[in-house]
């Protein structure tokens, strides 16, 4: 997959045509995956580069404020001096802000379509509890079946919060355990029952199930939203 620097807009010679053309690769191979129903990481990607942009445009401290794990101290200093360059440079800063500009509604016109295919699939999810939910549902398992397909593929889960700009936001971290195919006789009631007999750790874990009728890529689609719709979910349950 072709990807863009964190600074991929301020790199080299900033002349509009050439980052135009850099973008509209980037972005047609972005497509590429949409078209492929795979929504990540690229979605996640071009979030990413969408929020920089914006950051760029306020200033080099709210950068560092937002993406204090991607960019390097090295990076921060460089968008540092291209920040005052820019203010400083009439014609430089009317460049940047060309291609910062055209840049922001491309990117926002690929996370639009992206977004699409997100909420299509969160509406295609069912989720459900499976036999009863102890009170503390932060850990436990989910279920994952897909299409028409009889395999069960089982995660365990665990939810966490993180502050960020003093809002509390909710993470969830998953491990895959296994694939078990269900039938007549090996139910999800008899896999929840399996799991706990085998992981003793979690006696009475919390247990959902997530179906969809949907035969998208599993990883780059299906596990993310599922993951994320099991989150909200939960949280929604707890309120």
């Amino acid at each position: 997959m072709k990807t863009l620097s964190e600074t991929w807009f301020a790199d080299g010679y900033i002349d509009f045509e050439l980052k135009k053309y850099t973008l509209l690769a980037y972005l047609q191979e972005i497509h590429r995956y949409f078209n492929e129903n795979k929504l990540y990481p690229q979605l996640a990607d071009i979030i990413f580069h969408y929020n920089n942009l914006a950051a760029f445009r306020e200033n080099k401290k709210y950068l560092q404020e937002q993406f204090p794990k991607k960019l390097t101290g090295m990076q921060l200093e460089k968008l540092q001096v291209l920040f005052e360059q820019m203010v400083e440079d009439d014609e430089l800063m009317q460049e940047l802000e060309e291609i910062i500009n055209y840049a922001t509604q491309e990117i926002r016109n690929t996370i639009s379509n992206g977004t699409e295919i997100y909420e299509f699939v969160e509406d295609k999810l069912v989720i459900f509890p499976v036999g009863l939910i102890p009170l503390d549902s932060q850990e436990g398992y989910f279920f994952l079946s897909e299409g028409a397909r009889s395999d069960t593929r089982v995660y365990q889960y665990r939810l966490s919060f993180f502050e960020k700009h003093d809002e509390k936001y909710r993470s969830i971290r998953t491990e895959y355990i296994a694939s078990w195919s269900r039938n007549l006789v090996n139910t999800y009631e008899n896999i929840k029952a399996e799991l706990i007999r085998l992981k003793t750790g979690m006696p009475n874990p919390a247990v959902y199930s997530i179906e969809t009728e949907l035969k998208f890529p599993v990883d780059e689609t299906l596990l993310p939203v599922a993951k994320r719709s099991l989150v909200r979910y939960i949280t929604t349950k707890a309120a």
